[in-house]
């Protein structure tokens, strides 16, 4: 049996693409092939937790969370009382950490990103050696990728990182943070873009990247959908009983900056000076600098919003998510910072038209003009634009949504996600024997 050691950063009910993807390719290599799937974690819930005691998480003696889909699920608490001098000592002096040949200033960084996690490494001093076959961590730049790295040392066994590197983000090309993804056995990049870049930016050798995209469970997607959510409407739940016809825009993910939230809050008075029937759906964790840009707008009586800030201690498919996409028109969100983009892929689950941002890996994942359309990053005038051209061309957005429908049942199924990260566990294992 294989063995599979999994050091996510957050792990379910945290929410973003990292989690889902460690949680879906983990549950089906555990059923459908027949893995050995321990997953190591932080007891966080959201990014504010990985370095601030301020921030949500999950009490460990919550046994409701110790599994989830039948997975053990350890969660290390994450301790906040060291100051960055004391934390930089305590790994300095760790055996295994040593042969990294990590620079001080990479450690700082990554210290300083959390979450601190030293129980979680000693919790495999006095363990087998041989109890896993691979580690795999996720994602970049948090500490998380160190510990990986230390424990793959301690027990000789081949490390992965999934390091769903935002290479459009500046801070993410950091020269001291970027040295470490060089240390890896393997990195799994999620884009042909990633990959150029991991090599030609961070200079990681070609024969140490596979590229493996990102997916969405399209069966299970659709089946609550079609069958449990058959009798609700988003719109007739939500909407005004005179305005169950208008449009709908919908944006599902932390409600800030980077993911163009707060772009697509510039762009609605653009949007309905040309086009007023139209509702706009926020969903996802918000953000100061999202609820002031809210505020502003909202002291015009013209602009429909619909804000959710969803408790992820419900699960992932919540009846408000799935519905929003099966009922909306057309999924916007023009982010710079993702490396793949899961919420495009829950669109074209259901068959509507995606808008993203010409900027990062986002150009690989939608094809412009054919399941979806391309703007300018924190471009309001050109979100606009794109927005009330789709609205107005309901034959377009159909066209795109079948397209980018046909698309995932194609490339971007979780089943055959886990069925490419089989295959690259198993060359590694053996390779490594």
């Amino acid at each position: 049996m294989t063995k599979i050691l999994y050091i996510p950063t957050r792990y379910f009910p945290s929410i973003s693409g990292a989690e889902f993807y460690i949680q879906s390719i983990a549950e089906i290599l555990s059923k459908d092939y027949n893995y050995h799937i321990d997953i190591f974690t932080s007891n966080a819930i959201d990014f504010k937790a990985l370095r601030d005691p301020k921030g949500k998480t999950i009490q460990i003696n919550d046994k409701h969370y110790n599994y989830v889909n039948n997975l053990k699920i350890k969660r290390f608490p994450i301790d906040y009382s060291y100051i960055l001098k004391e934390k930089l000592e305590i790994i300095k002096k760790i055996d295994d950490y040593k042969p990294l040949n990590i620079s001080d200033e990479c450690l700082i960084r990554f210290l300083k990103n959390g979450p601190f996690l030293i129980d979680l490494y000693k919790s495999f001093l006095d363990s087998p050696k041989d109890q896993y076959n691979l580690i795999h961590t996720t994602f970049f730049p948090y500490f998380n990728l160190i510990l990986a790295l230390m424990i793959g040392n301690l027990i000789k066994k081949p490390t992965i990182c999934t390091p769903f590197f935002h290479f459009s983000n500046p801070r993410y090309l950091d020269g001291p943070l970027k040295e470490l993804l060089k240390k890896f056995d393997l990195l799994i990049a999620c884009t042909n873009l990633e990959k150029k870049i991991l090599i030609e930016k961070v200079l990681v050798p070609q024969k140490k990247i596979e590229v493996i995209p990102m997916g969405v469970d399209y069966n299970k997607f659709k089946y609550l959908q079609n069958n449990i959510y058959l009798d609700y409407s988003f719109k007739k739940k939500f909407f005004r009983d005179k305005e169950i016809k208008y449009k709908m825009v919908l944006f599902c993910g932390y409600k800030n900056y980077e993911k163009g939230a707060i772009s697509i809050l510039k762009a609605i008075p653009h949007i309905i000076r040309r086009y007023r029937r139209v509702y706009f759906v926020f969903i996802g964790p918000s953000t100061k600098a999202y609820n002031i840009e809210l505020r502003k707008l909202l002291l015009d009586k013209n602009v429909r919003i619909i804000n959710f800030t969803p408790d992820n201690l419900n699960g992932y498919f919540d009846k408000k998510k799935i519905v929003a996409f099966r009922d909306a028109d057309l999924y916007l969100m023009p982010s710079r910072s993702d490396a793949y983009g899961i919420a495009f892929l829950e669109a074209w689950a259901s068959h509507k038209p995606v808008i993203g941002a010409n900027i990062g890996a986002t150009p690989e994942v939608i094809r412009n003009n054919t399941d979806g359309l391309l703007v300018k990053f924190d471009n309001p005038k050109d979100i606009a634009d794109k927005v009330v051209f789709l609205l107005k061309k309901p034959p377009i957005r159909k066209r795109f949504g079948i397209a980018g429908e046909e698309k995932i049942i194609k490339h971007n199924t979780w089943n055959i996600i886990a069925n490419k990260t089989n295959m690259i566990y198993q060359e590694l294992i053996k390779n490594h024997e």
